[in-house]
């Protein structure tokens, strides 16, 4: 029977691929701990979460979380291009229809990058008008949340840098490269479901 070492024998699922699910499980209960803190404190406290939730910008997070969602789709272009062994463009940079996967990783890059930024503007924005972490239950699971999933963006960022440098890096692109940046997108869509639960939470139903 043929098979890749890589990619493993042909009835057989790909163990990478299986490896970061498993891993991502782990991540998913880790998130489930956090918004049992968030929910079991506003059910404490309710007139605390009344004071806080109206000094949040909602239209400001909502931008910022259409950006994550966008950086998402084009996180999934790139993913079609490397499943096709297409590492990077094959015209000019003008002609989208031709880019590869490096191109598409780029602007998933940059995005996840305004997002990120977006979040620790909002954050300085907080703390200058006194809700730090250290300021009530609110700011800190807060804090807490939302901190905790920046880093795991951040970490998704350093991620394609990886990804994106191993295409400078090979003679040939090959299967083994296409799963790397396959079982970095299922990181960043996990990334992206997340947030979008936190920010339903925290946002849309935290008042």
């Amino acid at each position: 029977m043929p098979s890749d070492p890589v990619m493993g024998p042909v009835t057989r699922p790909n163990m990478v691929s299986v490896g970061t699910i498993v891993w991502l499980s782990s991540e998913l209960m880790f998130f489930a701990g956090l918004f049992a803190i968030f929910f079991t404190l506003r059910a404490m406290r309710p007139d605390l979460w009344a004071e806080r939730v109206p000094m949040l910008d909602v239209p400001y997070a909502a931008i910022n979380t259409l950006i994550l969602v966008i950086s998402s789709v084009w996180c999934q272009l790139g993913v079609m291009k490397a499943e096709a062994l297409q590492p990077s463009r094959t015209g000019s940079l003008l002609q989208v229809g031709k880019w590869g996967m490096r191109e598409w990783y780029v602007l998933t890059y940059i995005f996840g990058a305004v997002f990120v930024s977006g979040q620790v503007a909002e954050y300085a924005k907080l703390v200058s008008e006194g809700i730090t972490m250290s300021a009530d239950a609110w700011s800190s699971v807060f804090y807490l949340t939302t901190g905790l999933h920046g880093i795991h963006v951040t970490a998704g960022l350093i991620a394609f840098l990886l990804i994106i440098g191993r295409t400078f890096t090979t003679r040939h692109y090959s299967h083994a490269q296409a799963t790397g940046a396959v079982v970095t997108s299922y990181y960043w869509h996990f990334v992206d479901v997340v947030w979008i639960a936190l920010f339903a939470s925290i946002y849309l139903l935290g008042a």
